[in-house]
């Protein structure tokens, strides 16, 4: 017969391969997406994938795509990964400022309805200023949103609306706040 893979050796009845395939996936995080159902289930697993490789959320059992920690740990690596977690999360106001934290980038993979929310991504924004590419296109072009944006990070002003990016007290804010 074929040798045996490491996802293979790992969900046998020899627990101390365990190990072997837990420091494999720490390695190489993407390597989940070889793993059988049984380790893409396990938390540990999971948790050491996402660690390294946020995109691993992917290949995650559902039940673990819901599970708050490990969705922010996959978030923390790369914001994109909200993309995979589940849609309650995602939809989750304070999961998402959360993530948002982390990585303004996974607002963009938020429910549309909390991207068009204007105190949310006025949260948002004030814990990363970049979030605003991914706000809804109302809202790039709100002087509020815009202003706090820019004063959390003056190179949020290339995501404003054109008529706000040429107006000169907002870019002076900007200036002002980031030097």
């Amino acid at each position: 017969s074929p040798p045996m893979s490491f996802v293979q050796i790992g969900t046998s009845c020899c627990r101390p391969w365990h190990r072997t395939v837990l420091h494999c996936i720490a390695q190489n995080g993407s390597a989940l997406r070889f793993a059988d159902d049984v380790l893409r289930a396990d938390r540990e697993v999971v948790l050491q994938a996402v660690a390294h490789f946020g995109w691993a959320l992917e290949y995650a059992d559902d039940v673990l795509r819901a599970d708050r920690e490990v969705v922010l740990q996959a978030a923390a690596q790369d914001g994109s990964a909200l993309y995979y977690a589940d849609d309650v999360l995602r939809a989750d106001r304070d999961f998402v400022l959360q993530a948002v934290a982390q990585d303004g980038s996974a607002l963009y993979y938020a429910d549309d309805v909390l991207r068009a929310d204007r105190d949310f991504v006025l949260q948002a924004v004030a814990q990363d200023g970049s979030a605003l590419y991914y706000a809804d296109d109302v809202l790039r072009a709100d002087r509020e949103v815009v202003l706090q944006a820019v004063a959390q990070n003056c190179s949020a002003l290339y995501y404003a609306d054109d008529v706000l990016r040429a107006e000169r007290d907002v870019v002076m804010q900007g200036l002002a706040q980031n030097g």
